[in-house]
């Protein structure tokens, strides 16, 4: 007769540490691809009036709300 073993107790815990871990790395992967899908679209903003429009559409926003976009557009100004 076959003997049965059962999972040590560890298992369970190290399973969902790595599903916690492919989440977060999923999470982090869809996270990157926004901000790169957002920094295309600013990209298309490129003439003085385009970007006036855009600052002025961003003022009517919280600053916690346009935070991202508002860092992006400042990098472009720098670089």
């Amino acid at each position: 007769m076959p003997t049965i073993t059962r999972p040590r107790a560890t298992t369970r815990p190290r399973a969902t540490l790595l599903t916690a871990i492919r989440g977060q790395l999923r999470e982090s992967r869809d996270a990157r691809s926004a901000r790169k899908a957002l920094k295309r679209d600013l990209e298309s903003y490129t003439s003085d009036a385009d970007l006036n429009d855009l600052h002025a559409i961003l003022d009517r926003y919280s600053d916690q709300e346009t935070a991202e976009i508002r860092r992006l557009l400042a990098s472009r100004r720098v670089a």
